[in-house]
């Protein structure tokens, strides 16, 4: 029989976002609700719940954390993408808080309140049907926590007129790690195409182990306080994690590393622990061979992905030379995911052919330093509306687009990896080297040299040292979206690179970007917040 049981909840306010999605209020006020008794109700009661982080992902949080990364530069066109800054500004570490780049904040506060809704509807925290969404309630803040610090911790449906505050960062990771702990015992312990895109008990475990990882960057309430010396007590933690995930049995590096971002990736792909599932029809929003195609690729008869494209292309997602650089290991397949340098044509296998794209009767050359036009305003990163212009700085292709993405809104069904076992394997060399104790006669060279292996890059000689760590998680991470996070925690965030210095070198001392603005329109909402200090 179905429990039923009534709620008076008198549920108000939290209009918190600044873009698209803005009125959060739920009226659930004195109504009965009954709990599910089968998969088919609660996957009703969940669709709102799993899926909040899709369209952020699918563009602007992309942009926002791989600008102003040392992955990609974003450059203009004679005005062209430069849109008020919202590219160059990320990448030159000048974020605003009206910058389109990081509106995407009410998009997690909805999936919070959906969360919350959900954990009431299935009876509260302690009820098993309720792990899902607390699991989904941890990630949620733990991207808003990462990106924008201190957090409004939102545990429950909020009050009419309640005043929500913002936490501080050590008090928030505190409470995703409750959360998370509280959840597992409650979560599926499968990986297969049922719990595929949707949180397990070894997503909520990925989780914990990275947000344990960057525990010494969370720790800090005042994020200009960090360094990689900071105390990080949870390393241990960390490590007894990547052993448990490790020892399942259900992960491993045997898919071809090019394939497991190709549009028919999926659950069968054995290195995605968790992942966000796209769809070019069905779950749109993942768009990112849009910026990074060469501009004017639609207007050849065959691009070079080896088809035509019906829609028109970005092309401003420039891969910085330092980048280009790290992706150089002799025979590494993880150097296929850029082109640059004369041009060709990819087959219908994806591979690269000897035949020269052709434009205006010259092969395509595209730039690995990135030159601005001459007499162009810096702040705008322009390098002009040529073919010249167009052709500063290698592309990405590690998202290998379709044709029939063209003709759907320019949507991909390349699913995005959130976390990865070769996450894991490097995760663990990395805690190690920080400190915790070794385990299962694992070394950072053994753990590092897994990784090397897979790609068929040559073997790490020697002990690493946390900086080769870093270099190899720039390898194996390249455009998806943890490299902002992994600089920040080895204090390398302030670094030079690319054009950033050249244009502004005040991003060298101002600490205080490790976190974004809070968007204007959150903060007129809630009046009683202050910005984020130095914006």
């Amino acid at each position: 029989m179905k429990k039923i049981s009534k709620l008076f909840i008198s549920a108000g306010l939290l209009a918190m976002a600044a873009t698209g999605c803005t009125d959060l209020d739920v009226d659930i006020t004195s109504q009965y609700t009954e709990y599910p008794d089968s998969e088919i109700a609660i996957e009703a009661k969940m669709a709102n719940v799993y899926y909040a982080f899709r369209g952020a992902l699918g563009r602007r949080y992309n942009e926002a954390v791989s600008f102003s990364s040392d992955e990609f530069t974003g450059i203009s066109f004679d005005g062209d993408y430069y849109n008020s800054g919202e590219n160059s500004h990320p990448t030159l570490h000048m974020l605003t808080p009206d910058d389109p780049t990081i509106g995407w904040y009410g998009d997690l506060t909805s999936g919070i309140t959906n969360c919350n809704k959900a954990i009431l509807e299935f009876g509260g925290e302690d009820e098993p049907l309720a792990a899902p969404a607390l699991t989904m309630r941890a990630f949620y803040t733990f991207i808003l926590m990462d990106c924008y610090g201190a957090t409004p911790i939102l545990d429950h449906l909020a009050e009419e007129d309640e005043v929500i505050a913002r936490s501080p960062r050590p008090e928030v990771a505190a409470f995703i790690e409750a959360d998370l702990l509280k959840a597992l015992p409650n979560l599926s312990q499968e990986s297969n195409s049922v719990t595929y895109g949707k949180p397990n008990y070894w997503m909520a475990k990925a989780l914990l182990a990275k947000l344990y990882l960057n525990w010494g960057v969370y720790s800090c309430e005042d994020v200009t306080t960090y360094t990689p010396s900071t105390a990080n007590p949870k390393l241990n933690d960390c490590i007894a994690i990547c052993d448990e995930i490790m020892a399942s049995g259900l992960f491993d590096l045997s898919d071809s590393y090019r394939e497991k971002f190709w549009p028919e990736n999926g659950a069968h792909i054995k290195d995605f622990i968790y992942a966000m599932p796209y769809d070019r029809i069905t779950a749109q929003g993942m768009t990112y061979a849009r910026f990074r195609t060469w501009r004017q690729m639609n207007s050849l008869d065959v691009s070079m992905y080896g088809f035509k494209l019906s829609a028109s292309v970005g092309g401003n997602f420039a891969v910085n030379p330092e980048m280009v650089d790290l992706l150089s290991l002799p025979g590494d397949e993880r150097n296929q995911s850029i082109v640059g340098g004369p041009i060709y044509y990819f087959d219908s296998n994806r591979n690269l052919t000897t035949d020269p794209v052709i434009y205006e009767g010259q092969q395509l050359v595209f730039t690995k330093e990135i030159t601005l036009k001459a007499g162009s305003v810096p702040e705008e990163i322009n390098t002009g509306k040529d073919v010249n212009g167009w052709s500063q700085g290698y592309k990405s292709v590690k998202w290998f687009p379709t044709y029939d993405d063209y003709v759907n809104g320019r949507n991909q069904s390349n699913d995005v990896p959130i976390f990865r076992y070769a996450d894991i394997i490097l995760t663990k060399a990395e805690a190690i080297l920080r400190g915790g104790s070794a385990t299962n006669g694992d070394t950072p060279a053994s753990l590092l040299n897994q990784i090397r292996s897979y790609v068929h890059a040559p073997q790490f000689e020697g002990e690493p040292t946390l900086d080769d760590i870093l270099d190899e998680r720039g390898r194996e991470f390249f455009d998806e979206n943890w490299r902002r996070n992994d600089l920040i925690r080895f204090g390398k965030f302030e670094d030079d690179w690319g054009l950033k210095h050249v244009i502004n070198p005040a991003a060298k001392t101002e600490l205080f970007r490790r976190i974004f603005p809070i968007p204007t329109g959150v903060m007129n909402t809630n009046t009683n917040w202050s910005q984020n200090a130095g914006y």
